[in-house]
């Protein structure tokens, strides 16, 4: 056992002392036995008091403990330390349970902090649903879709702690109201809608009557513009019941069927024609593929417009051909134009209009630029300098390119 008299003393007359920093301070009184024995009594009742500040320390730097309790604890050993009947190194206990307080200060208040988040985060998540779910109230069609996700919301709103009582119902009665007025305005749709099939299948009945008496027409493109104008007026209208529907759809289908059919018989007769429009089409594009361009282009142009005009008294083609055809006829009247446009460029540059309207430009900013310079002015004078530099390169490169 550690030498107790550094810390304490007994006198005489069995008087206990205890040694601070502060001087002595009597702690109890021994008659029953040697001093010794005294000072190890009250040594022992010190000791304990260590215990328990270890035990405080321990809980508290495991976490297992809340820091504000923590901190109660140290205050009380901290103030009972200054009237405690014991004997030992009070300073230095009293030091320790200091350094502990300011700890158990530091912890609790991040213990608040982060209570204080949680609740703010808990009061946003609550927040965001009700006002998902009243988005949802005011602005959905979706109806399966939004009840789904306001069960969802209601199942994870049961999940969140922390909001304060008085907050949370008034949350809560938010919520309650959007989910209520959801369930009227999807019962009110509903109810309307049966309303908008029955008016649907005698809308629907109408455009499938007029469809049959269109099915033996052979005024093929009204007849073919009407029907296809029925089938947006068709899909446009709201559905009839599902039985209704299907039955009104099979006779309208049926009657498009036999009018296209008919239709495609009579088309198919003039693909022939078309046939042999394709194969003279050819032929002129043959031709004109192998028109010398280099050597004369101004010939090659009169010669590519007599083709031109032949080609547009001929009649149609077959569709899935002329985009191949005229992909090959444009291709021919570029590559004219680009050797009509070389030979426009290897004129002489002074008899260029372009390049000579370039140079005047060119002019014009460099008296803007000698004004801006005698005026002074640095924002005038950069701008001038800007816009010289560009107008001398769009020259130069006219110039190369002449």
């Amino acid at each position: 056992m550690s030498d107790w008299t550094t810390f304490g003393r007994v006198d005489a007359d069995g008087t206990v002392y205890v040694k601070t920093a502060e001087g002595e301070r009597v702690v109890g009184s021994w008659q029953a036995g040697p001093p010794e024995e005294g000072l190890a009594h009250f040594a022992r009742r010190f000791a304990d008091k260590v215990t328990e500040v270890d035990l405080v320390e321990a809980r508290l730097n495991s976490g297992a403990a809340d820091p504000a309790h923590s901190l109660s604890s140290i205050r009380r050993l901290r103030s009972e330390l200054n009237e405690a009947h014991v004997v030992g190194d009070i300073d230095g206990l009293c030091a320790r349970l200091d350094k502990l307080a300011t700890s158990a200060e530091e912890k609790a208040g991040a213990a608040r902090a982060a209570r204080d988040a949680a609740r703010a985060e808990a009061l946003a998540r609550k927040t965001a649903l009700v006002e998902e779910a009243e988005k949802l109230a005011a602005e959905s069609t979706g109806w399966k879709t939004a009840g789904d996700r306001l069960k969802e919301i209601l199942d994870e709103w049961k999940t969140i702690r922390g909001v304060d009582k008085k907050t949370d119902g008034e949350l809560w009665k938010r919520f309650a109201t959007a989910r209520d007025s959801f369930t009227r305005r999807r019962g009110a749709h509903f109810a309307t809608l049966d309303a908008q099939r029955k008016q649907a299948q005698g809308a629907k009945e109408h455009l499938v009557t007029e469809a049959e008496s269109l099915a033996e027409s052979t005024d093929w493109a009204p007849t073919a513009a009407r029907l296809k104008e029925l089938m947006t007026e068709w899909k446009a209208a709201p559905r009839a019941s599902k039985e209704a529907e299907q039955r009104l759809w099979e006779r309208f289908r049926a009657a498009q069927d036999a009018f296209f059919t008919r239709r495609s018989e009579v088309f198919s007769a003039r693909d022939a024609e078309q046939r042999g429009n394709l194969e003279r089409k050819q032929a002129l594009l043959a031709e004109a593929e192998a028109i010398d361009v280099d050597a004369d282009p101004r010939a090659a142009q009169a010669r590519l417009r007599e083709i031109q005009g032949q080609w547009h008294d001929l009649g149609r083609v077959p569709r899935e051909a002329a985009g191949g055809l005229d992909r090959r006829l444009r291709a021919i009247e570029d590559k004219v134009r680009h050797a009509m446009e070389s030979a426009w460029r290897r004129t002489e540059p002074s008899a260029n209009p372009l390049l000579a309207q370039m140079r005047e430009q060119v002019a014009e900013a460099e008296q803007r630029l000698a004004r801006a310079q005698a005026a002074g002015d640095a924002k005038r004078i950069r701008e001038a300098e800007q816009a010289l530099a560009s107008k001398r390169q769009f020259l130069q490169l006219a110039e190369q390119a002449s």
